[in-house]
C-alpha cells in the first residue's frame, strides 16, 4: 500500500514528500522535474548585450548561458544569437586589428624613410618625430 493517496479523478499526480517544492507548485521536488524558467535567460540577455560592447566576454557568457539552457532542457535563443553577434563582432575586431596595424607599420617605416620633421609626399603629410 502506498503512503500516498490516490490521484483525484482529473489524473492531477499527488504532490511530493514533504510538500510542494519552495516555488510552490509541484513537481519541484521530483528527480528529473523540468524547472518553469529558464536558468540560462537572464545570462543569455547579459551574454548578447555584452557581445556588442566586448565581444569576447559576451561570446563567453553566451556560451556558458546557452549550456545552461541546455541542461536544463530549455532553448535558450538570446544566448545563440548572443553568440553569433559575439563571434562575427570579435573577428571584426581581429581584422581591425590587423588592418590598424599594418597601416600604422607602414606608417613608421615611411617616418623611418624620411627621418624626423614634416614630410609631403604624394599629396599625403607626414608628421614623423
Amino acid at each position: 500500500m502506498s503512503q500516498y493517496p490516490p490521484p483525484p479523478p482529473g489524473g492531477t499526480p499527488p504532490p511530493p514528500p514533504g510538500g510542494p517544492g519552495p516555488q510552490g507548485y509541484p513537481g519541484q521536488g521530483y528527480p528529473g522535474s523540468v524547472p518553469r524558467e529558464d536558468p540560462g535567460k537572464t545570462m543569455g540577455l547579459v551574454g548578447l548585450i555584452l557581445a556588442i560592447v566586448i565581444p569576447l566576454v559576451g561570446l563567453i557568457v553566451s556560451i556558458i548561458a546557452r549550456g545552461k539552457s541546455k541542461a536544463a532542457g530549455f532553448k535558450n535563443t538570446l544566448a545563440t544569437v548572443g553568440i553569433i553577434i559575439g563571434a562575427v563582432f570579435l573577428l571584426g575586431q581581429i581584422i581591425g586589428g590587423i588592418v590598424m596595424g599594418v597601416s600604422l607599420g607602414g606608417i613608421a617605416a615611411k617616418c623611418a624613410e624620411l627621418g624626423p620633421g614634416t614630410h609631403v609626399v604624394g599629396g599625403v603629410t607626414y608628421t614623423c618625430n
